[in-house]
């Protein structure tokens, strides 16, 4: 692999809350219209001056599909006892000291009682499957993170159930035998023998002649969001976790509420939020909702959204990091906060570059060519909060390609330190990286310690994060970024994603940042003066 450069300078931990030298500025009667920072006129709106950009939840949040990730009791399963045990190597209490990853959140795919390997068909919300451990053991990791200030939010698959929850047993019991009486009898979206319901998948209910709904398999019928039980029952499920101690949830399936019915869907979601809210005022949420931004937007005035527009192989992340353009990804991110933030002030972009559902990142980008680590740059140096889908940061690789499984895109984590986590059933892709865990946390050059040094900086940047983003356009130079206001503190980042060095004279283009803060990629960056060199493939961080 060829050495990785990455500096981190010995301002940052001195000066991260420093002030830069504002000015205001003044309007024909006196008084203040704006702050002069770096350079740059800021107006004084109280919108981007708001406790919003000051939340806790700009994280870097690590998904961890569950049964893939670390074996406790050597049955081949990772459990939550597993999580437990590898906090060391995600946060260890003191993410500043260097020593793991950094990571400040926990995504966990579904932890209920399930016959599957992923555990998306929910038989009881009241119940740790017994692969994965037990209710104790879950508090025991809420507790175990809470100690290091890491949230840890569950995946909540509530737009269907499974079909052998006993909700689905006594909505069909209730079918058979007619008895409408029963309060489970619309508990789950159905239809009656003859009829149609365009663009949506109906199956008969054994040995009756109804149907229920199931878009998705036939396992995961769909339940009845127009039945106030079905309401109140998904808040008390909700409600029981957050009194165990989840900080929150990842909402699986989030358009889906109503099939093909994005304004009832998202009406929903502002009841269940609103809902949830009164009972954890500061709860971390962020919705699946695959689709393009105009149908994203609509649910952003109940809850974040993750970003799926960046992702994937033709996504922006990648797309720039394959020499594409950095303009084309940083104006997109300013029109999409400025759009969200009109919906919502509190509003966040949470990207990703892939996730359970998606082949792996490593399948389309390489440490080699460096391209790995500047889509990392591309959104962990970035606003909102991204997150990483375990085993990105060591390059594991895993894709579907003909299979009828997913399996594949979640494969056991590379830990070559004695685990006894196996691969998840059905999975057939076993070509994985040399290098596991083990070997990259020794290895300075590994992408594990790329990733750690990533977040470090991030941490020791707040702005990057938190602060009012404006895209930056150079003319004539492929050079771009952002800079980035809170606090009364700026910082500007650069990304140089070309196969050459990139030289401008900050004083030409009218940025008046005058300390690289830290540089990260397969190069350095020099300042002498206000000339400004950033190696190919690499971005800095200026102050």
């Amino acid at each position: 692999m060829k050495k990785i450069t990455l500096i981190l300078c010995l301002t940052i931990l001195l000066s991260v809350f420093s002030g830069c030298g504002r000015q205001k500025e003044q309007t024909a009667d006196g008084s203040s219209a704006g702050t002069m920072i770096a350079g740059e006129y800021v107006p004084d709106d109280p919108l981007l001056q708001s406790d919003f950009l000051c939340a806790d939840n700009h994280r870097v949040f690590y998904e961890i599909f569950t049964g893939s990730f670390s074996d406790s009791n050597g049955d081949g399963i990772g459990d939550i006892r597993g999580i437990i045990g590898r906090m060391d190597y995600l946060n260890d209490g003191e993410p500043d000291s260097g020593r793991s990853l950094g990571i400040e959140g926990i995504w966990l795919t579904p932890v209920f009682l399930s016959p599957s390997y992923h555990k998306y068909d929910v038989t009881d919300y009241y119940s740790v499957d017994p692969d994965f451990g037990t209710l104790d053991d879950l508090k025991d990791l809420f507790e175990t993170c809470r100690e290091r200030n890491v949230k840890v939010i569950l995946d909540l698959p509530i737009n269907h159930t499974g079909s052998q929850c006993e909700w689905f047993r006594r909505f069909c019991e209730a079918h058979r035998s007619g008895d409408t009486g029963s309060e489970y009898y619309d508990f789950y979206s159905w239809i009656p023998e003859g009829s149609y319901a365009e663009g949506r998948v109906f199956q008969q209910i054994p040995c009756c002649s109804d149907r229920y709904e199931c878009n998705f398999t036939g396992d995961m019928p769909e339940l009845n969001f127009d039945n106030r039980l079905v309401r109140e029952t998904l808040l008390d499920v909700a409600r029981f976790y957050l009194d165990l101690g989840a900080d929150g949830f990842r909402f699986d399936a989030a358009k889906y509420i109503y099939f093909g019915d994005d304004g009832r869907s998202s009406d929903f979601w502002e009841w269940y939020l609103d809902e949830l809210r009164e009972i954890r005022p500061d709860i971390y949420t962020v919705a699946e909702v695959w689709d393009a931004d105009p149908v994203t937007d609509r649910y952003f005035a109940a809850t974040n959204c993750f970003n799926f527009s960046m992702c994937q192989a033709d996504g922006l992340i990648a797309d720039t990091a394959r020499g594409g353009s950095v303009d084309s990804l940083t104006f997109y991110v300013q029109g999409y906060l400025g759009r969200v933030h009109g919906i919502n002030p509190s509003a966040m972009l949470v990207p990703f570059i892939t996730n359970h559902d998606q082949d792996r990142a490593a399948g389309f980008l390489s440490t080699s060519d460096g391209t790995m680590q500047m889509a990392a740059n591309l959104y962990l140096l970035g606003p909102g909060s991204p997150f990483i889908y375990y085993g990105e940061e060591l390059g594991m690789r895993g894709s579907r390609g003909w299979a009828d499984t997913d399996a594949d895109r979640r494969l056991a984590m590379v830990w070559h330190d004695g685990d006894t986590v196996k691969d998840p059933e059905g999975s057939r892709f076993h070509d994985q990286i040399e290098a596991g865990a083990a070997e990259q946390l020794r290895d300075p050059d590994s992408l594990y310690n790329y990733y750690k040094k990533l977040i470090l900086i991030r941490n020791a940047n707040p702005e990057i994060a938190r602060g009012v983003y404006r895209a930056l356009s150079i003319p004539g130079s492929r050079l771009g970024g952002f800079t980035a206001l809170w606090g009364g503190s700026a910082v500007c980042v650069l990304h140089n994603a070309t196969g050459a060095a990139i030289t401008v004279d900050l004083a030409e283009i009218g940025l008046g940042y005058s300390v690289i803060r830290a540089s990260a990629g397969m190069n350095g960056a020099v300042l002498d003066g206000t000339v400004l060199t950033v190696g190919a493939m690499t971005s800095v961080v200026l102050k």
